[in-house]
């Protein structure tokens, strides 16, 4: 672990939202959401933050707050070839640590991501975070990512299902965590860190039977024979903004 590690935070933001039209602009307390956003991650201790975007009216937003942008095609299948981009774009250097934070996160802790930008190593360059979860119900839930890890702290699978199963306690009743039984399951939280110079490798990593199957982008890594280091926080962060009654739970941060 990396504990003075330098990092770039970069912040994929499209306009562009199935659910939330618009996302990335909506207001928070005067501002655009994404530029909350950045204004989080500058809390971090990161050397520089910017948002990678394709669109114009979210780059004069962020300029309008000082915000750095770094401008990417359009065409990008996922937020990951997307930031690569600008990491190119920037010329870092290939043991650079770059944090993907979603554009959609205006309360994620900051101090996440530095601990996160430090689990990149020479030999790990990949890293991400989970945290315990406390409830069964969150265990059986397809939409709670489950990762279970090696007792070095990486993870050996990614998944929808409830992972780790416990056999004799789920076997008895699944409506509540077996009791006294060091039954331990993490949750994923979705921000990651890479090594610049993997960055630039993953677009070109084949898709994975696996990633398709469970729709988790992040089983490509493990299909390929590349560690994910895992950063286990204590708690779960405040959850990010996807659709209108995220937005009005967010609002009620600043106050509106």
């Amino acid at each position: 672990m990396n504990a003075g590690v330098r990092f770039t935070v970069i912040i994929p933001a499209r306009l562009a939202s199935t659910r939330l039209p618009g996302k990335p602009l909506a207001d928070l307390g005067g501002k655009p959401m994404v530029v909350r956003v950045a204004e989080r991650a500058a809390e971090s201790g990161a050397a520089r933050i910017v948002v990678a975007t394709d669109h114009a009216d979210i780059a004069a937003a962020c300029a309008a707050h000082g915000i750095e942008v770094g401008m990417t095609r359009a065409d990008h299948p996922s937020g990951t070839d997307r930031i690569a981009e600008v990491a190119r774009a920037l010329q870092l250097a290939p043991d650079d640590v770059v944090v993907n934070l979603q554009g959609d996160e205006p309360l994620i802790d900051p101090q996440l991501l530095a601990a996160c930008a430090r689990r990149i190593s020479a030999a790990v360059p990949m890293a991400t975070c989970a945290h315990p979860i406390d409830n069964a119900a969150d265990v059986f839930n397809p939409n709670v990512v489950k990762v279970v890890l090696d007792k070095a702290g990486r993870a050996l699978y990614f998944s929808r299902a409830a992972i780790p199963w416990h056999r004799d306690g789920f076997a008895a009743d699944q409506s509540a965590l077996p009791a006294g039984s060091g039954y331990a399951p993490l949750r994923h939280i979705g921000l990651y860190a890479y090594s610049n110079a993997f960055l630039q490798l993953y677009p070109s990593l084949e898709p994975a039977p696996l990633e398709d199957v469970e729709a988790l982008e992040q089983l490509r890594v493990l299909w390929h024979g590349y560690p994910i280091a895992v950063h286990i926080t204590d708690a779960a962060p405040p959850a990010g903004v996807d659709t209108p009654q995220d937005l009005a739970r967010v609002r009620l941060h600043y106050g509106l």
